[in-house]
């Protein structure tokens, strides 16, 4: 499992401004791998769905790995014979490796894919990408196990694939249901900080991409699709539930042991609201709550232990009082100074004269909760004494905790550096990564992207890319664009002199 870092934290996300036309906003990647028979038809459907009903400008991408018979013949023809289609060869086998790679050189701000085969239909893939574009979020998936989808296919497929998913929400935490459709898009400008994380090449390249995407705090919009299963297709099953397994112990054992660096993600845009800067709103609440909730967890256990021991000697209210009694002693002191930081002896008399007001309230609810249950039974046991009690305290606790925080020991002037989060900066040393990103952080303005040539040229320059030996180091020595370019919607008629209309 990599260890090494990605490229850098990512920018603000942004709708995609409207700008210079035939730059493709969209970029669809086919990965196929001996398809010669279905390539055509896909390629000409989606083509003529995108034409009819996407408004921007778009690129279908024919990913050729490794194929030995006339796959790479069909996509060359049709690259030669459309305008927005270009054909890629890799000469190894693998989707992730050829999504990766196609997807890391493309200069389309929202990447996407889908599976040679069409199951998926296309009227999902404009919701698909439209949260992309608006920047709401940062990847989406097709799902086929939303309760909105529609679904065609046999009894086999149906359990593995909904076994798989609950393997994957068992042993990896994923909230995401359908980890494998082939309908996916992410932005570009998070694919470039993510790939570079993602080591499998193969059929777990999607799985790997979503669990660490979410672990990071990305975006996922899950889009119900309706699918029709493929009876031709390809896919070796067993081979492939193996590997995902595989992949799943892998990046399981990455994640528990750390040697992922998921922290650069982890506030991934810059535009978290709580790195904002904003008035009135108190600061350090989630600090405090926090350190209350311990304290507090120790108190009662702390209460606990002095009601066992006061009760064999005494009656329940009287044990009650004196463990209460001592215990909020204890516990005022600890919020004071672990939970509110406040240091010194100054006050303290004062701070333990409220705490035992506060104190007051809690005997009052714990010392009702006690006569509520000798009144409705005569002879309690001991653990129903017990279950009353922590359901007063747990009660008792909330008022506590208000109290303290707005009387007790209220916001203080002149608060201390750490219990402020600090806006976001990509220049402060606490978000700089590296100098290509600062560099890409730079408030700018972004220049729009080449326009496709005519006689379509591959977009993707191999001559310094090696798509074998395709590791994060590379991705981090790249210097990565950004995806807020001008873009501008398009009809068919502004770039095919053959459309009269």
């Amino acid at each position: 499992m990599r260890t090494d870092s990605s490229p850098g934290n990512l920018p603000a996300r942004e709708h995609l401004p409207a700008g210079d036309a035939g730059t493709p906003v969209l970029d669809v990647v086919i990965p196929v791998y001996n398809e010669e028979k279905d390539l055509q038809p896909c390629v000409l459907r989606l083509h003529e769905h995108l034409k009819r009903t996407f408004p921007y400008a778009f690129r279908i991408t024919v990913a050729d790995n490794a194929s030995t018979d006339t796959t790479p013949q069909v996509a060359a023809r049709l690259e030669a014979e459309i305008p927005e289609v270009t054909s890629f060869r890799l000469e190894q086998k693998g989707r992730g490796r050829a999504l990766r790679t196609v997807w890391s050189a493309s200069d389309a701000p929202v990447l996407a894919y889908m599976d040679v085969d069409l199951s998926t239909d296309l009227n999902a893939l404009l919701p698909l990408v439209a949260p992309l574009i608006s920047g709401h979020s940062d990847l989406a998936i097709g799902s086929r196990l939303s309760r909105s989808s529609r679904v065609v296919r046999g009894a086999k497929r149906e359990f593995i694939s909904r076994t798989y998913n609950l393997i994957l929400r068992g042993s990896l935490q994923a909230r995401f249901s359908d980890a494998q459709c082939g309908f996916k898009a992410i932005r570009r400008d998070v694919a470039q900080v993510l790939l570079p994380l993602v080591e499998d090449t193969g059929w777990f390249f999607d799985t790997e991409m979503l669990v660490l995407a979410e672990r990071a705090g990305l975006r996922i919009h899950e889009v119900p699709v309706d699918w029709v299963d493929d009876p031709d297709s390809t896919v070796h099953i067993v081979k492939t539930a193996t590997d995902d397994l595989k992949g799943v112990w892998r990046v399981g054992r990455a994640l528990a042991t750390g040697s992922l660096p998921l922290d650069r993600l982890a506030r991934p845009f810059g535009d978290d609201p709580r790195d904002r800067d904003l008035t009135d709103v108190p600061k350090g609440l989630a600090r405090q709550l926090v350190g209350f909730c311990v304290v507090g967890g120790l108190s009662t256990l702390f209460y606990l232990l002095l009601y066992s021991g006061f009760r064999s000697f005494s009656g329940a209210q009287v044990a009650n009082a004196l463990a209460l009694l001592v215990s909020a002693v204890a516990n005022t002191a600890a919020n004071r100074r672990l939970t509110f930081g406040v240091r010194g002896r100054g006050s303290a008399i004062r701070h333990q004269a409220q705490g035992l007001v506060v104190f007051g309230i809690g005997l009052a609810l714990t010392s009702g909760s006690l006569a509520a249950l000798n009144a409705a039974t005569t002879s309690p046991s001991h653990s129903t004494e017990l279950a009353v009690l922590i359901a007063a305290n747990l009660a008792a606790t909330v008022l506590r905790f208000l109290l303290f925080r707005a009387w007790v020991f209220p916001d203080r002037q002149g608060e201390t550096p750490s219990q402020v989060v600090a806006p976001y900066n990509p220049a402060s040393p606490t978000y700089a990564t590296a100098p290509h990103a600062q560099a890409s952080h730079a408030h700018a303005a972004h220049p729009p992207l080449p326009q496709r040539p005519a006689a379509s040229p591959s977009p993707y320059d191999t001559s310094s890319y090696d798509t074998a030996q395709f590791r994060a180091g590379e991705a981090a020595d790249r210097t990565w664009g950004d995806s807020t370019m001008q873009l501008q919607a398009v009809r068919p008629h502004d770039h095919d002199p053959r459309n009269a209309r």
